[in-house]
């Protein structure tokens, strides 16, 4: 009899919450259109302007200078010279006069 009474209480209060529910009510929604058969294609339309050229852009800026170059190196030596050619034979010169003055060397004296 314990189990009677629990289970009475269980069964009033589901019988009690089943008729707190509203119906649920469905409404039906509009008529929605459903689409027919393709027409016939339209006929092309007819090609569009040519648009207007944009303009010209800016001349770009100057460069900046380069770098100075190194040194280069050192040519080679050049070749020797050809040896030149013998020099012309002079004149002869004129004979000797005959001189006013004799002179007279003295041999220096043995010690």
């Amino acid at each position: 009899m314990n189990y009677f009474s629990s289970a009475s209480a269980v069964l009033l209060a589901l019988t009690l919450a089943g008729c707190e529910k509203p119906a649920v009510v469905v409404v039906p929604g509009p008529n929605v259109s459903v689409p027919g058969p393709a027409g016939p294609t339209g006929a092309t339309g007819s090609q569009g302007s040519t648009g207007n050229p944009g303009f010209t852009g800016n001349t770009g800026a100057t460069g900046a200078t380069g770098s100075t170059g190194t040194t280069g190196m050192t040519g080679n030596t050049g070749n020797t010279g050809n040896t030149g050619n013998t020099g012309m034979t002079g004149d002869t010169g004129q004979t000797g006069k005959p001189g006013d003055t004799t002179v007279i060397v003295v041999p220096p004296v043995k010690n």
